[in-house]
């Protein structure tokens, strides 16, 4: 019984050790993100006539919710506020749009407004107009819904246990393409993507004589990064922004 006991404590931490070495170091290099499987979709949409002149003025948080916190009150926000950036990112890697600067439209008529003075005081010729947009790009995270699934499974005998828990989020997203002459919506698309969390956990708690008691435990978590989730929903969406602009016969591809 002792010797069973050993064996099983060494093979508990045996794991705990593999699981120890496939933790990262405390620092790391930066990298570049990677392309998602959504955003090789974008790249790979048939070729347009011509590129569409598009602005974003804001693509933003429309849930309102917070982080869940024990405790203290929280004011940081569940889903990433720089959904605008993600935006314009993919609307840029794809050929299908040419996003013009309206985020940071302000800090643009500045650095103008520079170079007409230094232009003028130098006699020189007369600044290019700004590039205008025929569609701006509208919508927002309008929803993140918790624990929209949860659940696990375990098993302990005689000391010896291990568990898993799952749990499953929702994020969606709305976008629209709005013509800038008229107002109109031309095409509207929603995507959702799931949040997956899971905790696996195992442990032993034996006594391996009278006054002597063995105890292990090892696990690890996983969180999927909101960041990528919102990428990969925003990018899904500009996919479909495309698909169902061309059944429509708001643009076309080339024959």
């Amino acid at each position: 019984m002792r010797s069973t006991a050993l064996l099983l404590a060494i093979a508990l931490l045996g794991g705990c050790k593999a699981i120890t070495d496939s933790v990262p170091p405390y620092t790391t290099n930066a990298d570049v993100i990677e392309d998602s499987v959504m955003l090789s979709e974008v790249k790979s949409l048939p070729q347009p006539v011509g590129q569409i002149p598009v602005s974003v003025y804001a693509f933003r948080d429309q849930t309102g919710q917070y982080k869940p916190s024990s405790g203290a009150s929280s004011f940081s926000t569940a889903v990433t506020q720089g959904a605008t950036s993600i935006l314009v990112q993919t609307l840029s890697e794809t050929d299908w749009f040419l996003p013009v600067e309206r985020e940071g439209l302000q800090n643009i008529l500045t650095e103008r407004k520079i170079i007409r003075a230094a232009v003028e005081e130098n006699h020189g010729g007369e600044l290019p107009p700004l590039t205008t947009a025929r569609i701006i790009i509208e919508g927002g995270i309008i929803s993140y819904d918790t624990n929209i699934r949860t659940g696990g499974a375990g098993v302990e005998y005689f000391g010896v246990g291990a568990s898993e828990l799952f749990r499953e989020d929702m994020i969606s997203i709305y976008m629209r393409a709005v013509d800038v002459r008229t107002g109109q919506v031309l095409v509207s698309v929603s995507t959702s993507k799931k949040v997956l969390s899971q905790e696996v956990r195992a442990g032993l708690f034996r006594y391996v004589s009278l006054k002597r008691l063995l105890e292990a435990e090892t696990g690890y978590t996983t969180n999927e990064p909101m960041f990528e989730c919102v990428k990969q929903s925003i990018e899904k969406a500009v996919t479909e922004l495309v698909l169902q602009g061309m059944n429509k016969g708001v643009w076309k591809a080339k024959a």
